[in-house]
């Protein structure tokens, strides 16, 4: 971890402790200094343009669902996009949790195509009698 990187990271992390005993109004203004806090290390990142990473992203993602006024802090981002990245997330959780686990195995295409042609070969198949 690069010193930057640790000089950045350290008061965002007393910045969250704090948010832990604060009271509401208090909370308030720790969690906007969290905020601007962690767009000041992206903007000191050494790049001609700051790119948001993943963690980045989750950050504002928490950020929007533990504060009701988030939008007033952000500055390098738009709201809708933040809004987006929840909703991204939101599916590639259900994606994941959704995957094929087990059951019946599924049927090659090849095998779809052969039942096809045959129940098109022989209209009468299934038909009551």
């Amino acid at each position: 971890m690069s010193a930057l990187t640790l000089d950045t990271m350290l008061p965002l992390l007393g910045s969250l402790l704090r948010l832990l005993v604060a009271p509401a109004n208090l909370r308030d203004i720790a969690l906007e200094n969290l905020a601007l806090r962690q767009q000041l290390a992206v903007f000191k990142r050494k790049r001609p343009r700051p790119r948001l990473r993943g963690r980045d992203r989750f950050f504002w993602v928490w950020l929007s669902r533990s504060w009701k006024d988030w939008r007033r802090a952000l500055i390098i981002v738009r709201p809708e996009t933040v809004v987006a990245w929840h909703r991204k997330g939101f599916r590639l959780f259900w994606t994941w949790r959704s995957r094929r686990k087990s059951g019946r195995p599924e049927v090659s295409p090849a095998i779809r195509a052969l039942i096809l042609k045959m129940a098109a070969a022989n209209p009468l198949w299934g038909a009551p009698r």
